[in-house]
């Protein structure tokens, strides 16, 4: 497979196909990149300079030749709908590509004891594997029997000696509360995952830390995603609880809030501020844009594919713990605290 076929099959320009494997994010558009990464794994494409080394017999073979990687996304059965995961996917794979290796597979831990999915994993032919989100210690075991290499990437921390690549959850969730509790709220709601979520324990330090109680009733335990962010809300409401904001764990959680809201006729920000984590490339494009914590996960992605490959060289064995800084997104979906009141349906 060569540069021109690649294009041939794309139905772009050899230079787009050359600018996006070069980690050129702005060459094209998401699809045409998602395309042209599809064909690169599928065919197991090997840059030009790589195969040159391997026909002139080069000292350097051994670096030269392309190897393989696999994901794990440990958090999401749907590989193809959860925007967070898949950019962080994305990322790995391109920078991967820079060292010559290639994303062979990926994954759903949702399904990892699935016969075709086990088999994949015990005849695995890839050097190494990145996990993308929490998983349980009993996962992680069981990928170590068969990796020799695990780099994790998320936002809590696994207490396990493996190589991560960290955006403290918790900080950021205590980030995403204090910005609602500075805008003068101090009802707060949350909807996400509650047991070992630190974006949640940073939700709860940020009540803590300004004394404001912990109420049960505004706390809404649904899994991260926008069906599970609808249903959150629904909750809330039916609850007629008597919040002034919303902290989302996610963002597609929030999105799924934002229906429910919008949907009762409850108005972002005007009846209540939402805010989330993550900043997906949607959040961007809703009415009212919402206000979210920028996880880095281009710059993770990078990171855990250095580390993942520089393990599988020989570069380091001791367990390596990278942390990488957030920021607060500031854009339509929140404001300052106005009045009291409850939410519950409103007529238009």
């Amino acid at each position: 497979m060569t540069l021109k076929e690649i294009a041939r099959e794309a139905g772009v320009s050899v230079s787009t196909v050359s600018r996006v494997i070069n980690n050129n994010s702005k060459a094209a558009s998401r699809e045409v990149q998602d395309r042209i990464w599809e064909i690169v794994r599928r065919t197991g494409y090997i840059p030009n300079s790589a195969a040159q080394n391997l026909k002139m017999g080069s000292r350097f073979q051994d670096r030269a030749v392309s190897r393989s990687l696999a994901c794990l996304f440990a958090r999401t059965p749907d590989m193809m709908t959860d925007l967070f995961f898949n950019s962080l996917a994305r990322s790995i794979e391109q920078e991967a590509f820079q060292h010559n290796y290639i994303l062979k597979y990926s994954f759903s831990a949702f399904d990892i004891h699935a016969p075709s999915t086990y088999r994949l994993v015990v005849d695995n032919h890839v050097n190494g594997i990145a996990v993308l989100g929490r998983c349980d210690k009993q996962t992680l075991k069981f990928l170590k029997q068969y990796f020799n290499s695990v780099v994790y990437a998320g936002l809590n921390s696994l207490d396990a000696n493996y190589d991560q690549v960290i955006c403290s959850g918790r900080q950021a969730g205590y980030a995403a509360a204090e910005h609602l509790i500075n805008l003068g709220h101090s009802r707060i709601a949350y909807i996400g995952e509650t047991i070992s979520e630190e974006r949640y324990l940073g939700y709860c330090d940020a009540l803590a830390a300004h004394d404001i109680p912990l109420r049960p009733e505004y706390i809404v335990n649904v899994k991260l995603s926008s069906e599970d962010g609808f249903r959150g809300a629904q909750i809330l409401i039916e609850r007629n609880t008597d919040v002034s904001a919303i902290f989302c764990s996610n963002d597609l959680t929030a999105i799924g809030a934002m229906r429910a809201l919008q949907t009762n006729g409850i108005h972002i920000p005007k009846d209540i501020s939402l805010i989330s984590i993550d900043d997906i490339d949607t959040v961007q494009y809703l009415s009212p844009m919402l206000t979210t914590v920028h996880v880095p996960t281009q710059e993770m992605g990078q990171m855990a594919a250095k580390i993942l490959i520089d393990r599988i060289e020989g570069g380091h064995r001791l367990p390596v713990k990278i942390s990488l800084p957030f920021y607060l997104a500031n854009r339509e979906s929140c404001t300052s605290y106005r009045r009291p009141g409850r939410l519950q349906k409103r007529s238009e």
